[in-house]
């Protein structure tokens, strides 16, 4: 069983930056694709980017594209998002997920099984 704990979320005014961390135990991270995905007030719980197991391919979210990056350091078993030029749209909590099966590519939503406990993104305009 994978634990996911996220970190870095914060307040930030809006056309900023902040980069979030996500630490991994429980099982062979290097494995797994890894995901992020965000929740609104009052909204669903959305995809917004994945990575797959080995890291050569990242998916986005048409909303993120461009100004988000996803990557991660096997070696010390942490997957990142990188958000640049933020809006107030982007403010939302945003979880860690892991993939349930190994060697995936990240791409599809229904795939991830495992999530962090969040970490609330605040942009102010």
């Amino acid at each position: 069983q994978v634990q996911l704990v996220e970190s870095g979320g914060g307040l930030v005014k809006a056309g900023g930056s902040l980069k979030l961390s996500c630490a991994a135990s429980g099982r062979s991270f290097s494995r797994y694709a890894m995901g992020w995905f965000r929740q609104a007030p009052g909204k669903e719980r959305v995809f917004v980017a994945g990575i797959a197991w080995n890291g050569r391919s990242a998916f986005y979210s048409p909303s993120v594209e461009g100004r988000f990056t996803i990557s991660r350091d096997n070696g010390n078993n942490t997957v990142y998002l990188q958000m640049n030029s933020l809006n107030v749209e982007d403010t939302a909590v945003y979880y860690c997920a892991s993939e349930a099966r190994p060697f995936g590519l990240g791409r599809r939503p229904i795939e991830f099984n495992a999530w962090g406990p969040g970490t609330q993104v605040t942009v102010s305009s």
